[in-house]
């Protein structure tokens, strides 16, 4: 779980780094799916990262607005300010923590009961599943996407690095 946790992180930083080519105005286009821009997407994936780790710890939820993010350059101070935790979590998680339940209560008032390792995988396919979106609207505008090679990337302590 940890390699695919370090895969999505190299992932987003090689996306920071593409979008550093763009003009604000490309990185706020509004544009069909995701969460409407490719700057609301990324901002919306370290949310939704750092919202569930929060969560399966026990800490408030995240609660900000995207209003407040605006740029490439706020969005990877958010990003880093909330690594640190998401990391300390990531690389202490063990197979013990695999079954632990975790229930949530949707606004209807159902209780939905998931394990600590589906909320951990989920996190991990909501990115993959973001990522392709911006793959997406990176051929739209005529620039080649971020490669989602895993393979090659050093991750597994076998890899030549």
């Amino acid at each position: 779980m940890q390699i695919f946790f370090r895969y999505n992180w190299m992932v987003r930083e090689d996306w920071y780094r593409w979008c550093e080519k763009l003009s604000e105005e490309e990185l706020l286009q509004n544009r069909t799916g995701g969460m409407g821009s490719i700057l609301h997407t990324l901002f919306h994936i370290v949310d939704v990262e750092w919202s569930w780790i929060r969560l399966l710890q026990g800490k408030t939820d995240f609660q900000e607005s995207f209003d407040g993010y605006k740029n490439l350059t706020k969005v990877r101070k958010l990003d880093a300010e909330f690594h640190l935790e998401v990391e300390n979590f990531v690389n202490n998680w063990d197979a013990s923590m695999e079954n632990r339940l975790f229930y949530d209560t949707l606004p209807d008032g159902k209780i939905v009961t998931d394990t600590w390792g589906e909320i951990m995988r989920h996190t991990i396919a909501h990115e993959i599943h973001h990522i392709g979106q911006l793959s997406i609207w990176a051929r739209e505008i005529g620039k080649k996407p971020v490669s989602a090679n895993l393979i090659g990337r050093g991750l597994s302590s076998y890899s030549n690095k």
